[in-house]
Order: C-alpha cells, then structure tokens, then sequence
C-alpha cells in the first residue's frame, strides 16, 4: 500500500505497512535500526505512541477514521511519547518526511 499527500499531491511512503492487530501494533517499529526514508507504518486503531526502546527518531500523522491529518508530530525522539485523543490511527514515517513533503 502507497501513502499519499492528496492536497499537496506528494508520496509520504512508497511501502506502507498495516498494524491492525494486536501483537503488529504492540511491536510496531520496535527491534528496527531505522525507518528507510520511504516506508510507513499504519497503525490502527491508535491514539498515542510511546518510543520506549527504540533507537531512531520518527514523524508522525495523527488521523481520524477518514484519513484526515489531525495532528503532526516531527522528529519525535525515542522515550517520549505523543497522543491525539480524537485521533483513530497513526502513521509512523522516516524523521523529516512530514517536514520534505510540506504535509
């Protein structure tokens, strides 16, 4: 699956995986050494992401059930956290994807 800016018309991930059952959305990204610039994780349903022992820093897009961007969050560092109460799913991109496609 292919992840698409539709206003500015840009990829934001060219491989877009899905995390929509439990053990995939409790292990997500962890155990990677890096996010390659053009992958994403989808995971749903979501509303926060915590980074505990991960080891590179991530963009994330909060978006509700219709795939609208509720929140950005750039650069997010591992051991921090962010949140999005109304948010239903979050994307998981390379740090500096939201910042290079201007989303």
């Amino acid at each position: 699956m292919q992840l698409m800016n539709a206003t500015k018309n840009t990829v934001l991930a060219a491989r877009l995986l899905v995390a929509d059952r439990f053990w995939s959305r409790m292990v997500g990204l962890l155990g990677k050494k890096r996010l390659p610039a053009d992958e994403g994780l989808l995971i749903k349903p979501c509303s926060a992401v915590h980074m505990m022992f991960m080891r590179f820093p991530i963009d994330l897009l909060f978006l509700s059930p219709d795939y609208t961007v509720l929140k950005t969050v750039e650069n997010l560092k591992p051991w921090r956290c962010a949140a999005c109460g109304p948010a239903r799913m979050v994307v998981e991109l390379a740090a500096g994807t939201v910042a290079r496609t201007g989303t």
